[in-house]
């Protein structure tokens, strides 16, 4: 099993690919905080969504011959001889790509499959129930949204997303969505 990881590093230059020419091309639709629910309502992609085009990844100039990719390091070590490595490797992924991959994390295949499928249930859930826990401010600690900073952005990213802080559990766990009642 493998978890992906995204550091806040270098979050903020991710693109994102749309396949639309321009904005010219693009629907007008009714303002939705949510993208899964703002997508719902047409099937093409909204304005708020496309960057300009001098904005996009240049996929032409994209290296898939190299074998670079997603960094994967492996946990093993990491309570051993071979810790320095790892934390090496974890600082060098962090600074060169902004996210990274992880093997032998020690978390049971159960406990994940039980958070993945509690996060489907919640994404799944009526509309009005999920944005009992939306805001648009990027400060907050336990939140659903879209993009990185809609307050700010010219452009939104193409994801919704439900931030959790977990640490310490006693200090956040009260301010979890409490539907579905698995998800507490």
């Amino acid at each position: 099993q493998r978890l992906a990881i995204l550091s806040n590093s270098r979050a903020a230059s991710t693109h994102h690919i749309v396949p639309f020419l321009d904005k010219s091309m693009a629907p007008a639709i009714a303002a939705k905080p949510l993208l899964s629910d703002l997508v719902a309502q047409s099937r093409q992609v909204p304005s708020s969504h496309i960057r300009a085009v001098g904005d996009r990844p240049d996929l032409a100039n994209v290296d898939h011959e190299s074998g670079a990719g997603i960094p994967l390091i492996d946990l093993k070590h990491l309570d051993g001889p071979g810790r320095r490595g790892v934390v090496e490797a974890i600082g060098a992924a962090c600074e060169n790509d902004g996210f990274f991959m992880v093997t032998n994390h020690g978390i049971p295949e159960a406990v994940v499959e039980g958070m993945l499928r509690v996060a489907r249930e919640f994404f799944h859930l009526p509309e009005s129930e999920r944005l009992k826990c939306y805001s648009d401010d990027p400060k907050k600690a336990i939140r659903l949204s879209t993009s990185f900073n809609v307050r700010t952005e010219k452009v939104s990213n193409w994801r919704d997303f439900l931030r959790l802080h977990c640490y310490p559990l006693e200090s956040f766990v009260d301010q979890w969505p409490s539907n579905p009642p698995a998800f507490r």
